[in-house]
């Protein structure tokens, strides 16, 4: 099979002829049809993501969408033919996406949405697994909350807008200027973040009594704000870049809560993986119910242009989620 593997950090990656993986206990070998790319696709590439645990050479690629073409011994619950998708290596030892083939966690993946295309399918896994992982596994989000999304206009913040709608919450989300009319289409009401300080949006849209639930895409000064946004005694704040340094006395001072949420840990130690497929057959659920929508960037990207693809999200001028096909 064809594969792009990362020889060296920093490098562009080499297409090469490998060997063709084979199904062993509890996997299922998937011809891939699409690889989404994530923001921590790139820092791994660069020898910038540490916490993922890669070595060189490697075969990138987290995400991915296809179809089963043999399946494992001990693996039941999915059969050959069946369109899956999910987030199922490119981090530690376990091959990603970024090749026609992969023997994978039948655990790590679910069917795939048939109203979504494999493209559209393969760009949601990383994303809508961490928003779950958040909102629901650690902030139990439900009714009559009012939940404040920082970054909504991105990968996760998207999708985490859309999962708390969906799950009965009235949903804001600080977004720079140019995406204010977007927040509209998903059901939450944008804050300026550059025109409104933390202070004024308390104060505006919770009366200052602050949000019961606060999720972090941003990190850094963005989470130390979250702090001083929570709800008294009730609040929770959630984060994905929790790391460095940050004073958790406004927190403390509140009453409230703190949840850090590491999406790769699964991949990375072997555990509860069978979670992130549960996890995926939820979001089945919920797009197939019209609940969930993803916004993909309309450029074709292959294998062989995958540098361009980077390239897009670094220069920031795609257009919703990269997603490369397989072909």
């Amino acid at each position: 099979m064809k594969a792009l593997v990362l020889e060296n950090f920093g490098s562009p990656y080499v297409l090469k002829d490998i060997e063709k993986p084979v199904a062993k206990e509890g996997q299922v070998l998937v011809k891939i049809e699409a690889s989404g790319v994530n923001p921590l696709d790139l820092k791994i590439k660069l020898g910038q993501a540490a916490h993922a645990r890669v070595t060189t050479p490697a075969i990138p690629g987290i995400d991915m969408a296809g179809i089963i073409e043999s399946i494992g011994e001990g693996v039941q619950n999915f059969k050959i033919g069946d369109e899956v998708y999910g987030m199922t290596g490119g981090i530690g030892e376990v091959q990603g996406s970024l090749a026609e083939y992969a023997a994978v966690d039948a655990d790590l993946i679910a069917l795939k949405p048939k109203n979504l295309s494999m493209k559209e399918a393969a760009a949601l896994p990383l994303i809508f697994i961490t928003a779950w992982e958040g909102l629901v596994d650690r902030a139990n989000v439900r009714p009559n909350l009012n939940v404040l999304i920082h970054g909504g206009a991105g990968g996760v913040g998207h999708i985490a807008m859309q999962l708390a709608i969906a799950k009965g919450a009235t949903v804001f989300a600080t977004v720079s200027p140019k995406n204010i009319s977007v927040m509209a289409k998903y059901g939450a009401t944008a804050i300026d973040y550059n025109k409104l300080s933390t202070e004024d949006y308390v104060k505006e849209y919770t009366n200052g009594e602050g949000f019961d639930i606060i999720y972090d895409t941003v990190g850094g000064a963005t989470l130390d704000n979250s702090f001083k946004a929570a709800k008294q005694y009730t609040g929770h704040v959630l984060s994905i870049l929790g790391w460095g340094t940050h004073s958790l006395a406004p927190l403390s001072f509140r009453g409230a809560t703190y949840s850090g949420v590491f999406t790769l840990y699964p991949l990375i130690s072997g555990k509860n993986r069978k979670h992130h497929g549960e996890i995926l057959t939820e979001a089945t659920k919920l797009i197939e119910d019209g609940k969930i929508i993803t916004q993909i960037d309309p450029s074709n990207y292959t294998m062989e242009n995958i540098e361009e693809a980077h390239k897009s999200m670094e220069n920031a001028t795609a257009q919703g989620k990269v997603v490369i096909d397989i072909v």
